[in-house]
This record gives C-alpha cells, structure tokens and sequence, in this order.
C-alpha cells in the first residue's frame, strides 16, 4: 500500500525537466477560419490587463479586420525582412524576441515553414528555443498539421499536407484549448469572406471545405483533444499517488524496409503506440542486400527511421546475412514487444506475380504475436528494386572469371575423361570447384552465373550425345538437374560465406581503428596530440572530413585541429551551427533539423561536462543521416571526448602537484625566513647591544665582536644560499672556470668555519700530489662549506668529521664522512631535493634545506656529480663530490 501511494518518480523528473522552462499553450482548430488567432490574441488582452509583459512576435491576420483590432494596443515585434530568389519576405525575427525577453511571446502558424537560410527550417525550432529561454508561448495550429495524422488527412480531405509538426512537441504542450466551431458557421464565414479573398472562396468550397470534410476534421481535432486530456490526467494521477488503472508493458515494433509505406508505417504505428500509451520501437534489417540497393531506395529506409526517431521512437537497425524476418522476430521477442505492425506485402516483379519474402514470413512464424498490416495506398505492383551490376558484384572481371573457370575446369577434365579414369557424371566435382572459386572471390549472383556457364558446359561434353545441349537418357537429365542444384547450392553458400568475411573484415577493421586509437591516445599527454589523434580517428572511422572547436580563452569557439587540415575560415553558416550545437548540446548543421543549410554537420563533444563540437563533412552529406552512421558518430565521439577528459584531467593533476609543491616550498621557505634566519640576527643585535654596554670587559667585548661576526657570516650563508638557489633555478649561473688547488678551497673553507667546527675534530686525508681541478673556487668553496656545515649539524659534539679525497682518471673525488646517526638509504637520493629535510635517523635542529640542493647544483653545473653514501664501517654519512679535473693536471 505504501508503494502504491508513493508518487510516481518519473512526474518528479518530468517537473523538475520543466523548471526553468518557458509554458507552450496552443489553440487547436479544426481548420482555418474557426478563430484560434482570434481566441489566441483575446487571451493575450487577457494577459496583458493583468500586468503580464506581452509581446507579439509573429502573428498573421491574414487581412481579417476583426483579429487586426485586437492587435491594438499590444506591443508588436518587427519582423525579420529575409531575401529568397529574389523577393523580400518576412520570418519572426528570433534573436530579437530572445533579445526583448518578455514574459509570454505569440507565434502564429506552430507549423509554418522558415525561409531557406534561416537558424531553423521549421517554427516550431524557433518556439522550441524560445520556451527553452524561459519564455511562455501561445501558438495556434491546425489538426492536419500533426505529423502522426498526416496519412489519416490525406484520405479524408485528399490532400496531403506538407507542413507538420512532430507529435511529441504537441504532446508537450501545457495546455491545449480547441476551438471549435460548426462545419455550417465555419461555410457562412467563408461565403462572407472572412476566411479567404474572395476570389479564392469558390476553389476552397469545391475542395477543402466541404462539409463531410470538416465534420471529419472536426471529429478528428476533438478526439485528439480528448486523448491529450486522458493523457494529462493519467500524469496528473501519477504525480499525485492517485490510483487508477496503469499501462502494461507492452511493446509496438513497426518493422520498416525500403517500400514506399514505410513513413505510412511510421505514423501508424505512432497513433498506435499514443493510443495505447505504451513505448515503440521502429526497426529494420540491414543485409547484404540491404547494401546492394541504390540510393533512392536505401534513402526510403533512412528518412522513415528519422521520422520514427522524431515522433519519440526508439530507433534500431539490425543485422543479419539472409533470414531478415528470423532477426525481427527475435529481437521482437527479446524486447518483449506484443505486437508486430508490418506493411501489407506487395506483389512484384514479373506481372505481380512474386510477393515481397520478408512480409509473408513474418506473417507466417509470428504465431504468439498481434500483427497489425497496414494497407497503403500504392495500387500497382511494386516493381524490383534497380539493383546495378556493380553493387551485386556483376562485373566484366567476375563473368570473366566464370567463363574462365568453367574453360579450366573442362579442359583438367577432358583428359580425365579421354583416359575413362572416372566416369562422365563424377566430373561434376571439378566443375563444382570452379563454382565455389567464383562465390569465393566474387559473391553469390558471379557464383549462380558460374553454376549456369558450368552447367551448360558440362551437358554439351559429357551428356549423350556429346557436343549437344540435347539430353536423351532419363538418367543423364536427373544427373544434370541435381548438378544444377548442387551447383547453384554450392555457389549461393560460397557467396554468402564471401558476405559474411567482407562483413567480419568490415567490423575488424572497425574494431581495429578504435583500438588503435586508444592505444595512441594513452601515450599522449599532450592535448593537441590527443586532438589530432581524435580528428584523425573520426575522419578515418567515418570516411569524412572532421573538425574539432573548442571555447579559446574569449568564450567563442576556435578551431584546435582538424583532418585532413584545420579550415582557413568557416562558413557563417558553419559557424552559426557549430555556436548552435554547443550551446544547446544537440547536433546541428548538414543532415539535421538546425541549420541544414551549413555545409558541416557538428556534433557535441562531451563527457562529464561539455568540452566543444566536432565538424563532420561527408562527400554526400545525406550519409550522416544513416542510423547506422549517426550511432557509430555517437561511439567514436565518446571515445574522443573521452581521451580529451583524461588529457585535461592529467593536466590538471600535474598543475596540482606542482601547486602543492610550490606551497610545500613556500611554507618552508618561510619557516626558513622566521627561524634559521631570525636566529643568526638575534644574535647579531644581542652582541651589539652588549657593546653599548660599559661594564663589559674588554675581553667580553672581543666575545662578543666574535660572535656577532660568526652569526653575520652565518646569515651571510644563507642569504647567499637563497640567492644562488634562485639563479639555479633560472638557469643564471655561469661558473668562473680556472685551475684550482681542491687543498686551498678546503683549508680556506675550514678557517671560515671554525666556529662552525669548533667541538668537532676534523681529519684531513688529502694526498700532496691531488690533481688540480677545473672550476670556479667561489662556487666549488660554498659548496664544500655546505657539505662541512651539515656535517657539523647533523652530528654529535665530539665526534669526528673527515675530509679525504682521491683522483680518477679525469676527475677528482671530494669525501665528506661524519659520525651522526645517517641517511635512510630511501632518502639518499631526495636530501638533495629543494627545501627537503629527513624526517627520521638525523634528528638535530634543522636548516633551510637549501645546502645539499645548492650543492648539487653548483656540482652539476661544473659537469660534476655528487651523492650520499654511508660512512665508514657503516656509521654516519658521507658525501661525495666528484668534479672534473683540470686540463694538463697530472697524477702524483
């Protein structure tokens, strides 16, 4: 009872769809003439004396004074004056009335068709986009204008009706207000001129306006509206946990092929499916022979599944080598679909006599299904689809290579048969393989033509009596019937087996290309790489021309890359789409409903968020409205928009870590600045304010000179320390190369030092005879001075500090050994990071964690190498600085 009373989650999701979204109210009529702009324009008077901002934006009187009148005083938008072959005519000027914003807007003709060249074909785009901007619409339409309807008018009125609009922008009309009107009113108003000019009211009487007519539209526009109540009330009872009675599960397939009801079906099984209120399903099979058939044909398929996907059908294309009634059903009982809508089959082919397969198949094997059949209105038999020679794989090459192989295969049996080694009908076998060569390597109709060559061939040598197509034994016309048949059994196996491999290749190479492609694109980190791997892989995929824009730093698209190159400058109507499909998140553009005009077709290109638009150009751009290529656009653009992410997303983990790192460094920098250089300075102003101080001694005085020239050098090292470190950083530092005794940098360091030293005992190890070094002493005498203070930190009062140093053949090697508690062999290698200190093993008072980086490089920048080690017998430290020697030095 509780789920019961739970409010449906599917009306929370279609409000919360709504939010923010302007309310469409439409005024349905029967017919012209019956008043909705009149009852429309009274509602916006209405609308407007209760302080709602009304504004007009297209509204057509058509020249009726009474509708003029209600136009006075409401504020009306100026149209859009547009060229088309010469003549000056007026649209609804969208970007203006986007522009003006007004609480509710009126757009006459919901159904009307825009100039060529305008943003949108159709008016009903252009009011879509407005309720999308937040802005209520009112609207007027007739009922022969819904698409689903458009059969069911024609036989009523005949007269086929080209403007329409699809059913599911009706459907989410939030309010429908008919007007209606009776045929006998409606034909006074006509004879009063109050619908057409009078020189048109007779024509409009003999055809349209006939009273059966009208009464039927009548009939037809008020069922509609009371099928769109049932409608609001069954969402009402959802939204609200009311109870009443639920649609099944149920399924409607319409099954589609080429024939020209396939629209016809279409709209059937729509009004179906909205009857009944369960989903649809449009479907078709493609084939082998599917492929085969021309453009004229194939487009039939296309344009009916586009029109199913329009009316909110879910679209599929199956596949399957031969059995297309087989597959149909299956996916039918796999989808749990109850009823079947077919198209009643037609006879063609030689005076009608065949009936389409397909058809009487399903008829015949849907036992557990209800299959409604459409009768259309095509009176004549249909005739054969044409079907070129090439696209069935007739060609001079293939009837060549069956004459070919019927010659070779009598002249191997020729002898065969001169020297009796088997008798006549085995021969049949040699023959047979010349068949199954041809369905090979040219496909089943070469394959039927070769078992025909070959039959024939076989009957005049080998049939009595020889060399004659006359068959005189019963036995040898058995013989040669069931050769025939094994023969056109063995090529039609032979050609669709040649089918299935061109399919499997087709799909490999398909498979192949997007493997490629992630592959590629996971060794890129660079964005325009990925780019260009992404226009690459989409124009080889779709076999077309392919662009990728992307917002540059302005907001506006930009080209980023492009295959096989990067336009110099796009269409404004290229443009214009390209801006449409990023906004709005649909595609726009060639083969769509935005923009047609635009000689690409973009595509948005998202994944977590919108990332930008890719540009498709086809050679014939009618192939980007194939199901099958829009869905394969679909996969590879999630594969872009997938590598895209992951290059952005690696970025901006990098730009993270390195933001980490550079406030890593900061912090130490300025615990550096607020400890290690605040100490040095407080001892610097401590000894000189004890020399303001007369009562120290002269002795004390000299301490305390002492100590604040000691803690001056100390800070002097420092600062020095973060100068240099600086300089390395941006490459500034050129060493001063000379010839330099590495025993007098070493000596002079350690009288610079000898505070530093002081309690600490220092063993010198350096040979007399220690080559010279090439290097700057400045730079090589801090970085010793570096290496000594942290030994000196780092180790305990007492102990032993060591300096020694040996000679290569052309380097010398500088060790420092101390006796602290070592180096983590972890953290040997990351002591010479900037700013990094070791957390465990060396616990004494810390530095900036500048000496051993600046050590390295100063080391470095002399072509030299320094590391860390353990010391001697496994105790303490020992760094090694290893620097080259100086050109003519020679070894002791």
């Amino acid at each position: 009872m509780a789920e019961a009373a739970r409010p449906s989650p599917e009306a929370f999701l279609a409000t919360a769809q709504r939010e923010g979204r302007g309310t469409l109210k439409i005024f349905l009529g029967a017919s012209p003439g019956v008043g909705k702009t009149f009852a429309m324009l009274e509602a916006a008077r209405i609308k407007a004396r209760e302080g709602v901002d009304v504004v007009v934006g297209l509204v057509e009187t058509h020249g009726r004074g009474e509708t003029e009148a209600l136009l006075g005083g409401l504020e009306v938008l100026p149209r859009k004056a547009m060229d088309y072959r010469g003549q000056q005519l007026d649209e609804l000027d969208l970007d203006a009335l986007l522009a003006r914003r007004p609480q509710l807007a009126l757009i006459d003709e919901l159904a009307h068709t825009n100039v060529p060249g305008s943003r949108h074909p159709k008016r009903w785009q252009d009011v879509v986009e407005v309720l999308d901007a937040g802005i209520d619409v009112l609207t007027a339409l007739n009922i022969q204008h819904i698409e689903s309807l458009n059969d069911v008018i024609a036989r009523i009125t005949g007269v086929r009706v080209q403007e329409t609009v699809p059913d599911e922008v009706f459907r989410q009309a939030d309010e429908i207000e008919v007007i209606d009107l009776p045929p006998e009113e409606l034909i006074t108003r006509l004879h009063q001129g109050k619908v057409y000019r009078a020189g048109t009211i007779g024509r409009a009487l003999d055809n349209f306006f006939t009273k059966p007519n009208l009464t039927a539209l009548r009939e037809l526009a008020l069922r509609t509206a009371a099928s769109r109540v049932d409608d609001e009330m069954l969402r009402l009872m959802r939204a609200n946990a009311l109870a009443g009675p639920w649609p099944t599960q149920e399924r409607i397939l319409v099954c589609i092929n080429e024939s020209p009801l396939a629209k016809t079906l279409v709209r059937a099984g729509k009004r179906m499916a909205d009857r009944a209120g369960i989903p649809w399903i449009a479907a078709t099979v493609a084939t082998t022979r599917h492929e085969a058939l021309p453009d004229a044909a194939r487009r039939l398929t296309t344009e009916a599944l586009q029109l199913a996907e329009t009316l909110g059908a879910e679209v599929v294309t199956l596949h399957a080598d031969r059995d297309a009634a087989a597959e149909l059903l299956g996916f039918a009982r796999t989808r749990n679909a109850s009823r079947l809508v077919v198209g009643r089959p037609r006879r063609r082919g030689l005076f009608g006599y065949f009936r389409e397969p397909v058809a009487d198949r399903l008829l015949d094997a849907a036992t557990d299904f209800e299959v409604t059949i459409v009768a259309g209105e095509v009176r004549h038999p249909a005739p054969m689809p044409k079907v070129s020679p090439e696209a069935i794989g007739v060609t001079w090459q293939s009837l060549a290579a069956g004459v070919a192989g019927a010659a070779i295969a009598s002249s191997i049996a020729l002898p065969i048969d001169i020297f009796g080694l088997v008798s006549p009908p085995s021969l049949v076998v040699i023959y047979l393989v010349a068949v199954l060569f041809v369905g090979t390597r040219y496909g089943l109709v070469p394959a039927i033509a070769t078992s025909v060559i070959c039959f024939l061939a076989h009957n005049f040598l080998y049939t009595s009596p020889r060399y004659s197509f006359t068959i005189q034994s019963a036995e040898d016309v058995v013989g040669i019937i069931l050769f025939l048949i094994g023969a056109l059994f063995t090529g039609s196996l032979a050609g669709r087996l040649r089918a299935q491999v061109a399919t499997m290749r087709a799909n490999q190479k398909r498979t192949a290309m997007l493997y490629d492609f992630a592959k590629k694109v996971a060794t890129k980190s660079d964005l325009d790489d990925v780019l260009y791997a992404g226009a690459y892989h989409v124009a080889a995929t779709l076999g077309c021309q392919s662009l990728i824009l992307m917002p540059g730093k302005s907001g506006q698209l930009e080209q980023v890359q492009g295959y096989p190159t990067i336009e110099e400058e796009l269409d404004p109507r290229a443009l214009a789409a390209a801006r449409w499909a990023f906004e709005k998140n649909e595609a726009a553009g060639a083969g769509t409903a935005t923009l047609p005009t635009s000689p690409w077709m973009f595509v948005p290109l998202a994944g977590a968020a919108l990332i930008g638009v890719v540009g498709l150009q086809f050679a014939d751009a009618r192939r980007g409205n194939d199901p099958e290529v829009r869905r394969l656009i679909q996969a590879v653009e999630d594969q872009v928009a997938v590598a895209i992410e992951r290059t952005r997303m690696a970025a901006a983990i990098e730009d993270m870590r390195i933001e980490t790192e550079g406030e890593r460094l900061r912090t130490a920098l300025l615990n550096s600045l607020s400890h290690d250089l605040r100490t040095p300075l407080v001892s610097v102003i401590g000894a000189l304010s004890g020399l303001n101080d007369d009562s120290v001694s002269p002795a004390g005085r000299r301490a305390l000179v002492e100590t604040g020239l000691d803690e001056a050098k100390r800070l002097d090292r420092y600062v020095q320390n973060l100068l240099n470190m600086t300089r390395l950083e941006y490459g500034a530092l050129k060493p001063r190369r000379t010839t330099v005794d590495l025993r007098e940098v070493v000596g002079a360091v350690r009288m610079d030092l000898a505070r530093v030293l002081h309690g600490h005992v220092v063993q010198l190890e350096l040979p007399r005879e220690l080559p010279s070094i090439d290097a700057d002493p400045v730079l090589i005498g801090q970085a010793v001075a570096n290496v000594l203070e942290n030994a000196a930190k780092y180790s305990p009062a007492g102990s032993k500090v060591t300096i020694t140093a040996s000679s290569g053949p052309e380097t010398v090697t500088l060790a420092v050994s101390d006796e602290g508690p070592g180096i983590p062999e972890a953290e040997r290698e990351k002591v010479f990071d900037l700013f990094y200190r070791v957390e465990e093993g060396d616990r004494r008072p810390t530095g900036t964690g500048l000496g051993l980086a600046i050590v390295r490089g100063f080391v470095e920048a002399h072509g030299g190498r320094v590391r860390a080690v353990a010391g001697p017998d496994g105790r303490g430290t020992t760094i090694e600085i290893e620097l080259p020697m100086a050109q003519g030095a020679t070894h002791g």
